[in-house]
């Protein structure tokens, strides 16, 4: 196992896989598809027409981008997982590629990523419910709901992965028939008067483009999804790949059209203050108040789709790690399928944080520790994309297709250069305090590295 440095052989973590029963079941696919998609659209799709509004349409050309980037990414994650079908993505990648440390801070970033993303999907989640049940003027019933939206997922993964994977395909075909209704609808009740100015900000075009790319890039995480769970997808080695460009190129093209036909069915000086821009096009489509409704509908089915996916790699990605012994040996449990104690730990702290958000009032950190994840997610991509132009660099045939070199590199290249546009997209504030937490996880590798080691002397003397 090549690596750039001296890397201790990682002492054997306990096992408690079980031979697969009724509850558990290898995705296929579909599901992998759905679970790429699922959790790549969560609720920022019903929020983004009007985010970007105010730059103009220029915000399209962003959106372009964006999507290149995004698909060069899913691209370099099927290159990957087709030589490294384990459950992980890129902690198992960054690891082969350069160590322990690396994978370790792979795994960690992206778990801090995971938890802190059901928080922040669970408080939306509640907005919208809001709408149907009048409870944000309790804060008692406004916790029970958000902790209810969290622990629903939960239990549906700890059911087993036969049960995940029927909620995933369910919630995604159920979230895109009113996405799909205004992206198709849009096209025939759409007027060019309503789009606005090309540029609208007065900011020049290479500055809106980055702008306004800024707020779309956080709808783009999750495009790893299926090489996280490379494990429980039936032939990895072909369906990893094929879900996550798949899944990456419909969440991308559904983006788009929506925002182009919410664009242009929805006046645009109308759309800059709008707070719900999906609701308000349906209803300028077949008027009536009768949008706002089905909207809420969708939006709480597909956080909720978001979040029992996410639940999912919450647990996946600890459990890659405790099986090489760089995360507590506790998170390889596993029943029906489902790393048991990834879950259960993921979303009590999730639901922690949530509480915390509501009884202290804490809109600004909460908010702060929600852009950290763009950051703590960007760290896997770098580190994968990083380990990718490391294996074609050294020549390793047996891991990149010879004939094909070029072209991966320039995938590897474009794919990493995204990345760090992920995190420039973060801002300044974002990637200081994911340092912060990046420093607290080599504490971890420390305590967690000086076990591994003592184990290995025990074990030889």
């Amino acid at each position: 196992m090549p690596h750039t440095g001296t890397v201790t052989k990682p002492a054997p973590a306990p096992q408690h896989e079980e031979h697969p029963g009724k509850h558990a079941r290898r995705f296929g696919l579909p599901i992998a598809t759905a679970l790429v998609m699922g959790n790549i659209i969560g609720g920022g799709i019903f929020l983004l027409p009007a985010s970007v509004a105010p730059f103009g349409t220029i915000s399209l050309v962003a959106f372009g981008v964006l999507t290149v980037g995004a698909i060069a990414l899913a691209l370099v994650f099927g290159r990957l997982a087709r030589r490294h079908p384990q459950t992980g993505g890129p902690y198992v990648y960054a690891r082969e590629a350069f160590g322990d440390f690396a994978g370790f801070l792979a795994s960690w970033s992206y778990w801090i990523t995971t938890w802190v993303s059901n928080a922040a999907l669970a408080v939306a989640a509640v907005g919208y419910l809001d709408v149907l049940l009048p409870i944000h003027g309790s804060r008692f019933w406004t916790i029970v709901a958000a902790l209810t939206v969290q622990w629903l997922p939960a239990l549906a993964n700890l059911a087993g992965t036969r049960y995940v994977g029927a909620v995933q395909l369910v919630s995604t075909v159920l979230k895109f028939a009113p996405l799909l209704l205004v992206a198709v609808g849009g096209l025939f009740f759409f007027h060019a008067d309503n789009l606005g100015p090309f540029r609208a900000s007065g900011d020049s075009s290479l500055g809106a483009v980055s702008a306004s790319a800024a707020i779309l890039l956080f709808s783009y995480l999750g495009v790893e999804s299926a090489s996280v769970s490379a494990g429980e997808v039936r032939d990895p080695e072909r369906n990893v790949g094929r879900a996550t460009v798949l899944g990456t190129g419909l969440a991308a093209l559904l983006y788009l059209l929506c925002t182009v036909a919410v664009f242009g069915t929805v006046a645009h000086d109308r759309l800059v203050d709008s707070s719900a821009p999906l609701s308000d096009s349906v209803n300028a489509m077949f008027g009536g108040t009768w949008g706002g409704t089905a909207v809420a509908i969708a939006a709480i089915v597909s956080m909720l789709g978001a979040l029992n996916g996410w639940t999912l790699l919450s647990a996946q990605t600890p459990y890659a790690a405790a099986k090489d012994g760089l995360f507590p040996a506790v998170f390889t449990k596993k029943k029906r399928g489902t790393p048991t104690v990834g879950v259960l730990v993921a979303v009590i702290l999730a639901s922690l944080l949530t509480v915390y958000n509501y009884t202290a009032g804490s809109a600004g950190v909460f908010e702060t520790l929600v852009l950290v994840t763009t950051f703590t997610a960007t760290v896997p991509y770098l580190l994968a994309t990083a380990a990718q132009i490391y294996f074609l660099l050294s020549g390793q045939g047996h891991r990149v297709s010879g004939p094909r070199l070029a072209r991966d590199m320039v995938l590897a290249l474009a794919a990493f250069g995204f990345s760090l546009w992920l995190v420039g997209g973060a801002g300044y504030a974002a990637v200081y305090q994911g340092v912060l937490f990046l420093f607290v996880g080599v504490l971890v590798y420390a305590w967690m590295a000086a076990r591994k080691q003592r184990i290995a002397g025990d074990t030889t003397d």
